[in-house]
């Protein structure tokens, strides 16, 4: 299916996607900034080895493809290379994206409110100034306001606003309904019951594994693991990339946004995201499936 919009902002340029070449067995973990990226990157590499021990370098086992300040043809011969199960990532739009019907593609949505503080805390720990207008450090009323009302296009795209949040969402649930080879997945469900949630998606990759492997992939997988060791997990961890490796995993949990917000906000936030989407949408975009 061809592309159907271009993407290009201070960090991404889906315009990337045109020098992949896909082979029929792989997958393309997709989600909206600060949704569950790396949790999901982790899963999928753990469940493809079967290795509770594994090291897995996501931002080079498993790179962004949209990101702009890696060079793209390096990045395209490491895939190249590359002789098991391949996985890529992207924060790109399903209509920004080739479409393969022999690809997989596990797209993973969170709470918008969640992925706004999540943001917040991950521009503090970039070493790099571009969005750092989004979210300014003295004024909370602002960021807010700009998180509600900036576009889901242009440099806005990246900042990551809930207009693209909602758009994200859109462009993937209608492609799951129209393809089975894309999946959705929440970052709630993942919390509530990860055992769950990874034996749903090694069913969709194909792959089995005896159920003490299963239980200790599982424990590898959980974010109390992830976060003790950071230089393994975080993305980049140990190169001196993030300011701070630990920053990266700045609270995992869900409803990191209570008790932030002013009723003026919530409700601020209630109208908008209602305007968007349907309250069945916006229940399981929130929710997940509780």
């Amino acid at each position: 299916m061809p592309v159907e919009r271009n993407y290009v902002g201070p960090f991404s340029d889906s315009l990337r996607w045109q020098k992949f070449k896909p082979r029929p067995d792989d997958i393309v973990v997709c989600t909206a900034a600060k949704s569950g990226t790396t949790w999901m990157q982790t899963i999928v590499s753990l469940l493809l080895s079967g290795d509770p021990d594994l090291e897995p370098e996501i931002s080079m086992t498993c790179p962004w493809i949209d990101i702009r300040f890696r060079d793209v043809d390096e990045v395209m011969a490491r895939l190249e290379a590359q002789t098991h199960r391949r996985a890529v990532k992207t924060h790109t739009p399903f209509d920004g994206i080739p479409y393969y019907p022999d690809l997989t593609y596990i797209a993973v949505f969170r709470h918008p409110l969640d992925v706004h503080f999540s943001m917040r805390n991950h521009v503090r720990n970039i070493p790099l100034p571009h969005i750092d207008w989004y979210y300014p450090e003295d004024d909370e009323a602002l960021t807010f306001k700009r998180f509600l009302e900036c576009h889901a296009e242009g440099s806005d795209f990246d900042a990551n606003p809930l207009a693209a949040i909602v758009h994200y969402y859109r462009t993937f649930k209608d492609a799951s309904d129209r393809y089975d080879n894309v999946h959705l997945f929440h970052y709630a469900d993942m919390c509530r019951d990860l055992a769950a949630e990874m034996a749903r998606v090694a069913a969709i990759l194909g792959v089995s594994h005896g159920d003490d492997l299963m239980a200790a992939l599982v424990k590898t997988a959980t974010f109390e693991s992830m976060s003790a060791a950071p230089e393994r997990f975080a993305p980049s961890g140990g190169m001196g990339f993030w300011k701070s490796d630990e920053a990266f995993f700045d609270g995992g949990n869900c409803g990191k946004w209570q008790g932030k917000l002013s009723e003026d906000q919530l409700a601020a936030y209630d109208a908008r995201i209602s305007e968007m989407l349907s309250p069945e949408d916006r229940h399981w975009l929130e929710f997940g499936s509780a």
